[in-house]
């Protein structure tokens, strides 16, 4: 059934990432399935030739390596892995390329860690190349690079579905569409009966955070979890998102038509700039800054900068423009944004007010720890 919502959304996104996750590219002995990718690649020439941008974001480096050695069994030391997914990476993107051709369109492949972002003028870089990649009426394969990302050096993005909303942000797409195995986002257990698919979120609240989470021990379970950090990086940006099963024949053809399939996220807000972007969603924060309820308020409900009278704790070690986190007094990050003072002045000037900053540090260049305009707030 067609949704007239979805489809004005469809309609006049003119720029679409779409991400693809494993699951969706793999058997279940976690193989690759070439069908599945020239089925996909397929949808996505006939995407771009309505005139629409198109981004793929895709996992299935480990899978296509495995199905090119003869594995049977993921590997599980961190060497061997990279080398499966280096050697994955070439299969896939030839999969993809050819699939493209033969409807028409070229594959570029962009491989990504998450320091690329993290640098201010890579990011733009990186920004510039995909969007000349479009110009030329290609479509980019993006993937996180296996080879070289090690988390222990803060290069991963952790999942490809917040890489995919990180590039959603990067170029302002209006609509990230994640295709997995599952059909959306339930108010329960999938397995459950009673638990029911949700057509619309309007707003990411405690409810429908709550609905990623383990019934008895509150923590977050699965991949749902990240979906739903995905869902928070581009809805709080205003753009929209679409969670939906990459197994549903021309999956992304219905979406388009405005089908009321998967669960769809909407935008929370204006558009936010480019440069805020990059300040909220792609930098690694450097360190975190507690603050009290009359600070929280003050960032979240009437807009104002950080002055260092609200701060209540200093965490990590950081300098001066590197960019921090803004955490409430329930440890709930609320804001991110750079940093006027090193966190060694923060922590002598903390709780003061801004005109005793000068007899505490001998110097005052700055009444603000963040001014509002070099931070992005991510909940109110």
């Amino acid at each position: 059934m067609t949704d007239l919502l979805r489809q004005e959304i469809t309609t006049s996104a003119h720029t679409i990432v779409v991400k693809v996750g494993t699951r969706v590219l793999t058997t279940d002995q976690g193989v690759l399935n070439e069908d599945q990718i020239t089925q996909l690649g397929r949808q996505l020439a006939e995407l771009a030739a309505t005139g629409r941008r198109v981004v793929l974001v895709s996992s299935g480096a480990v899978g296509a390596g495995m199905s090119q050695l003869g594995l049977t069994k993921r590997p599980t030391d961190l060497a061997r892995l990279q080398a499966v997914a280096a050697v994955g990476q070439a299969k896939l993107i030839e999969i993809y390329d050819r699939a493209l051709r033969d409807n028409g369109r070229h594959a570029a492949q962009v491989l990504l860690t998450a320091e690329d972002l993290d640098d201010r003028t890579r990011y733009l870089n990186i920004r510039n190349t995909l969007l000349s990649v479009l110009d030329f009426g290609a479509i980019p394969i993006i993937n996180e690079n296996d080879t070289v990302a090690v988390e222990e050096l803060m290069l991963t993005f952790g999942d490809n579905d917040r890489l995919a909303a990180r590039v959603t942000n990067l170029i302002r797409a209006p609509l990230l569409i994640l295709l997995s195995d599952v059909q959306g986002l339930y108010n329960g257990s999938p397995e459950l009966s009673e638990s029911k698919l949700l057509s619309v979120v309007p707003k990411l609240d405690e409810e429908v955070l709550s609905f990623a989470r383990d019934k008895k021990t509150g923590h977050s379970k699965g991949g749902m979890a990240s979906k739903l950090e995905a869902a928070r990086m581009v809805t709080s940006t205003g753009e929209n998102m679409i969670i939906a099963s990459g197994r549903i024949p021309d999956v992304l053809t219905k979406l388009i038509a405005g089908e009321e399939i998967g669960t769809l996220f909407l935008a929370q807000g204006k558009a936010v700039t480019p440069r805020k972007r990059w300040i909220g969603y792609s930098v690694q924060p450097r360190g975190d800054l507690m603050v009290d309820d009359g600070a929280a308020r003050a960032l979240g409900e009437k807009g104002k900068s950080l002055l260092p009278i609200g701060v209540t704790e200093v965490r990590g070690s950081f300098g001066k423009g590197d960019v921090v986190r803004v955490c409430n007094a329930q440890g709930q990050e609320i804001a991110r944004g750079l940093t006027n003072y090193t966190s060694e002045e923060v922590g002598q000037i903390l709780g003061s007010r801004s005109d005793q900053i000068e007899g505490i540090l001998g110097v005052h260049p700055y009444d603000e720890i963040i001014h509002r305009d070099n931070m992005t707030v991510s909940r109110v």
